[in-house]
């Protein structure tokens, strides 16, 4: 790795670590503001909907592929796994492919939608399930990866965090699949989610002062 690579990679690292505040930020505020929403009954996807779910989507492309630029970065400062950089290379595109697929109105959001889950699922609702889950995975698989290698380094804080991370994710992913619009499996959802993001942004800053090997 070239001395010019490396130095290319804390500015980058610096647009990945901005990927996790925006994400979360903006969902807490649309969560608060747009009427009809409960983040009790409803995932954060279904704000695409709607007036002004725009910004949603836009959001989720935005913080996706600033994510992939973050792994890239991660690469250049020195990780060297291909699992924990090829992971959040695809939750990066997962995140983005689905904001470009919007989830499909359900239980009453936006208002006027009927409650209940939908009947059918459209082929971009399909698509952004997909993609969403697809990404789900790739961050839990850089997660376990990346604890191990911490934990090879005797970096015990970090190898915690990231298997903690990526084990609440897996669970929060399950509890989610199996109580779908449960008040218990969104929230538990949305805590994971928070959590993810928190873990790729203090991992970008991490990387940009120690190297992750």
């Amino acid at each position: 790795m070239t001395t010019m690579t490396k130095q290319s990679a804390p500015p980058l690292l610096l647009a990945g670590a901005i990927a996790g505040p925006l994400y979360v930020g903006i969902g807490t505020i649309e969560a608060i503001v747009r009427d009809g929403f409960d983040i009790r009954r409803h995932s954060l996807s279904i704000l695409a909907n709607g007036t002004g779910g725009w910004i949603h989507s836009t959001m989720m492309v935005v913080t996706g592929l600033l994510t992939v630029v973050g792994a890239l970065a991660l690469r250049r400062a020195g990780l060297q796994s291909r699992w924990a950089v090829g992971g959040i290379l695809v939750y990066g595109a997962g995140v983005a492919a689905a904001g470009l697929m919007r989830a499909d109105p359900a239980d009453g959001f936006p208002i006027g939608t009927p409650a209940g889950v939908p009947d059918s699922v459209s082929w971009h609702g399909f698509g952004h399930l997909i993609a969403g889950f697809i990404g789900f995975i790739g961050l839990i698989v850089a997660c376990l990866v990346l604890s191990r290698r911490f934990a090879r380094q005797n970096e015990r804080g970090w190898s915690r965090f990231s298997l903690v991370t990526g084990v609440l994710y897996f669970l929060s992913l399950v509890g989610l699949s199996a109580g779908a619009g449960s008040t218990v499996g969104n929230l538990g959802f949305t805590v994971a989610v928070i959590l993810g993001w928190t873990w790729l942004t203090l991992l970008m800053l991490h990387a940009r002062t120690e190297e992750v090997r």
